[in-house]
């Protein structure tokens, strides 16, 4: 399955020039044993792409199709596989852009009773692209829905950025997000709990290219309130490799 996985997103980056797939190697049980089986693989492609051109009635904007397949699984099988794809699009002319996004996914875990969904969350809002000297950045304020059998509404927020240093040799980019969702899910693990938490989830990245194709770095993987429902920071970094397609 693994093998399979890896062959489709291989053959369907190659057909979009200009994007990259990425291999990371996550050591989080290294660091976190207590709550971490393992160390894993992980595998994510990207797309993402600029069409607003400012000259017809409606602008799209930026689109990105992000997935990700962690090999967490039992025998590094597939563990947990994660998709997120997103439009902007404007009928006006200021750069202020609606943003709409769509993520989900599922985890398997061993013994199989405790696998899981990653629920549908759905979002709508606004965002506003910048640039602070030669840095890149873009703000994105949503309402966000997550589908869980006792919905969720709140008001998301993340910051997009990206920066290329000594001639583009040394890349900084990444995204931070922070809001809130409700503490019960209407299961029977949460049917005790109230009111709202606040969470948050980064993953800044610093990538060195070796030439035009290949880059060498790392991702920092920073969660509060995602993986566990402790009231503390998790971070994870990781060792990747980076091809552009």
């Amino acid at each position: 399955m693994k093998h399979l996985t890896v062959i489709f997103l291989v053959l369907y980056a190659l057909q979009i020039k200009g994007q990259s797939l990425q291999l990371h190697y996550d050591a989080r049980h290294a660091i976190d044993p207590a709550n971490n089986p393992k160390n894993f693989v992980s595998f994510q492609f990207e797309y993402l792409k600029q069409l607003d051109t400012g000259k017809t009635f409606i602008k799209p904007g930026t689109f990105l199709l992000k997935l990700q397949a962690d090999m967490s699984g039992d025998q590094s099988s597939i563990g947990k596989c994660y998709m997120q794809v997103s439009q902007e699009v404007r009928f006006w002319k200021p750069r202020i852009f609606i943003n709409l996004q769509y993520s989900g996914g599922l985890g398997v875990t061993y013994p199989r009773q405790y696998s899981y969904y990653i629920q549908n969350t759905y979002q709508v809002g606004v965002s506003y692209p910048f640039k602070i000297r030669k840095g890149y950045f873009s703000s994105v304020l949503n309402y966000k829905y997550i589908s869980y059998k006792k919905p969720s509404h709140d008001f998301f927020y993340t910051l997009y950025f990206y920066q290329g240093l000594w001639n583009y040799k040394v890349e900084f980019a990444g995204d931070f997000s922070f809001g809130t969702e409700n503490r019960n899910h209407g299961d029977e693990f949460t049917a005790s709990l109230h009111g709202k938490r606040f969470i948050f989830f980064a993953e800044p990245q610093l990538w060195y290219n070796i030439n035009k194709t290949v880059a060498c770095g790392t991702r920092l993987n920073l969660y509060y309130h995602i993986l566990s429902p402790d009231n503390r920071t998790q971070a994870y970094p990781t060792l990747g490799i980076r091809a552009k397609l």
